[in-house]
């Protein structure tokens, strides 16, 4: 276990190396200078221009530009160049309010995934199986921005209540009761529309592992010895069909950084995937770079984690 955990964290770092490197050149090969982001301004004159530059290191090399910038983001000093906040507390302030809508739509994907998968596999070419079938590719066909602008106009016309935002325009003053219940309703419909896709998704996979484990030679010979069917289901097929999941489930840590950009864009709402989007079109290279970065930590983490629930869930797989 203690070599296995070294070895995994010896090979995480050298490709964490290797992504912030390979992602610092793809933004810097972007065309234009960066120095060009801001003093595109008529109002900039040379000489700010180049105090830009020197204050965000553009006028070193491109290998002491990375040097220079991974220091300041490990001791903090990293500033966005739109409006030189701090990218750190920038970015924390965000994945606070993209926090909830990533718990509550993660939790509603898979406590909902599989027991619709599992039960549409027991009940093979049933009424269920085929309704559950046409539900799943019909939401995954729907366009997400369409299927947003369907739920909004239908639940403003019939239950007449804001739904855009984190919370309701002049709430400020309302008792903390009606705050947390304000913010609990702004809050339910992007996570349900962040969890259908997944819904979807999740549970086809859930169901196509089920049959497959289903039709291998253990199955049956659970079947054959008179064992209970949910024995047979939910300890014997479905264990050993749990695999796959275990690596989505490790990769599904980056969804803490990236947020949706289509679901907060639409409803308004300051999350870490909108702060990312406007931060391209900005052209604000620290942030960019900065989320690429959390964003392959999380992945690697994600990775680890899966490495050792696999020996959990799987009792034949050693380190």
């Amino acid at each position: 276990m203690i070599s296995f955990i070294g070895r995994s964290v010896i090979q995480k770092i050298v490709t964490l190396f290797f992504v912030s490197v390979v992602s610092f050149l793809i933004i810097h090969l972007a065309p234009g200078e960066p120095s060009q982001v801001d003093p595109m301004n008529p109002k900039f004159t040379p000489e700010m221009v180049e105090r830009f530059r020197q204050q965000f290191h553009l006028d070193k090399p491109l290998y002491g530009q990375y040097l220079l910038f991974y220091k300041d983001l490990f001791t903090g000093k990293t500033v966005s160049w739109k409006d030189n906040q701090s990218v750190l507390k920038k970015i924390w302030d965000r994945f606070l309010n993209s926090l909830p809508l990533f718990v509550v739509g993660t939790l509603l994907t898979w406590t909902l995934s599989f027991p619709v998968g599992i039960r549409a596999a027991i009940r093979r070419g049933s009424l269920f199986d085929q309704g559950s079938t046409f539900v799943a590719y019909f939401l995954i066909s729907i366009p997400g921005f369409f299927f947003a602008y369907l739920l909004i106009i239908l639940v403003v016309m019939h239950f007449q209540v804001p739904v855009i935002g984190m919370q309701t325009f002049g709430m400020g003053d309302s008792s903390p009761v009606h705050m947390i219940m304000d913010r609990i309703w702004h809050l339910l419909l992007p996570s349900i529309l962040g969890a259908t896709g997944g819904i979807a998704v999740l549970s086809r996979y859930v169901r196509s592992q089920m049959l497959e484990v289903g039709g291998q030679d253990y199955i049956r010979t659970a079947r054959a010895k008179g064992l209970p069917p949910d024995e047979v289901n939910y300890h014997h097929a479905l264990r050993n069909a749990l695999l796959p999941f275990v690596t989505m489930f490790g990769l599904i840590l980056p969804g803490l950084i990236g947020g949706s950009v289509i679901i907060e864009s639409i409803f308004s709402w300051p999350g870490m995937g909108r702060m990312a989007y406007e931060a391209i079109l900005a052209r604000d290279y620290p942030v960019i770079l900065t989320v690429n970065f959390i964003s392959a930590v999380l992945v690697l983490i994600g990775t680890f984690i899966s490495d050792l629930l696999y020996m959990v869930v799987d009792p034949r797989i050693r380190l």
